[in-house]
């Protein structure tokens, strides 16, 4: 287990260290600069801008410092928001984040999973076909539509909740419901394949076989075994969600790191974008470890080193 871990932190720097390589090169080849705009700067103040923030020397040199800044901690400053750094912008839109994401992943496990096991136990019902009915809808309208949709009907026609903002608990009830429709619907469905898998399976006509209680029979041997899948799913899942989607949050105005990273794209904010793309993949990458450990939890025949238990 020790050196399970040991071996995937390491591969996680690995794979770290060729995101930031790529995103630092990958911006400096953008034709301009981070000060080039429609209204043009003086001269003067744009070199002086570029010397400040050390534009103007050699790009290896540049990829250096910038490499031994992320390794102390600290992705930079913003070219565009004076005396405000990376950190500082990450740190202020992460709870917001935080809380619409941890909302949203309530909301797909809560829901999600229930309604792929009833879809499975009600196979060729009716309520199999109103599950499977509603998660493809989810799957095929990008979120961003139905956050117009919900904005235009429950906001502007029959004005339910606040179209934008957080000002009061009403106003998480769109961009949750939004932000977590695709995954829904996509945990709902991989549900609901797992657990027809599962009932399929000689160890659950044993249970019954047995006389064990159907709930018993469906808790600790059916659904144990069809989490593995949806387990194997909900680390790039929480990842997507507690890091806020980039859509939702400009769509509500919300103060997160979604938003300030299409507001840096616009801005050609160069470190913003590098720092909160170095974020999100260490994020992700933090998540899919997590996810691994529970694989042990959920499944203890299920051996991290390969070995056949």
């Amino acid at each position: 287990m020790l050196r399970y871990i040991i071996n995937r932190i390491a591969l996680m720097f690995v794979t770290l260290f060729l995101i930031i390589t790529l995103t630092f090169f990958l911006m400096h080849a953008i034709p301009g600069g981070p000060f080039t705009s429609d209204k043009m700067l003086a001269p003067e103040i744009e070199a002086a801008l570029n010397l400040k923030y050390h534009l103007n020397d050699p790009v290896w040199l540049q990829y250096l410092n910038y490499l031994k800044s992320v390794a102390m901690l600290d992705l930079g400053p913003s070219f565009k928001y004076p005396g405000i750094s990376v950190n500082d912008m990450i740190l202020d839109g992460l709870p917001v984040t935080l809380k619409i994401g941890a909302l949203a992943l309530l909301v797909v496990i809560v829901l999600g999973v229930p309604m792929g096991i009833l879809a499975a136990l009600k196979k060729d019902h009716w309520q199999d076909t109103l599950v499977m009915a509603f998660a493809t809808i989810g799957i095929a309208i990008p979120s961003y539509v139905i956050a117009t949709i919900l904005l235009f009907v429950f906001a502007l026609k029959l004005g339910w909740v606040p179209t934008f903002g957080l000002e009061e608990w009403r106003s998480y009830i769109l961009p949750v419901l939004a932000l977590s429709g695709f995954y829904l619907s996509y945990v709902a469905r991989l549900t609901r394949s797992s657990m027809l898998d599962v009932l399929d399976q000689d160890f659950m006509k044993t249970a019954k076989a047995k006389g064990l209680s159907p709930m018993r029979i469906l808790i600790h041997h059916g659904l144990r075994n069809a989490l593995i899948p949806i387990v194997t799913v909900l680390g790039p899942v929480v990842a997507n969600l507690l890091t806020g989607s980039f859509i939702i949050e400009q769509i509500f105005a919300l103060p997160g790191i979604g938003r300030h990273f299409v507001l840096s794209i616009s801005n050609r904010d160069y470190t913003t974008i590098m720092g909160i793309t170095i974020f999100y993949a260490c994020f992700l990458m933090l998540m899919i470890l997590i996810v691994d450990m529970l694989y042990l939890i959920i499944d203890p025949r299920i051996k991290l080193a390969g070995k056949k238990s």
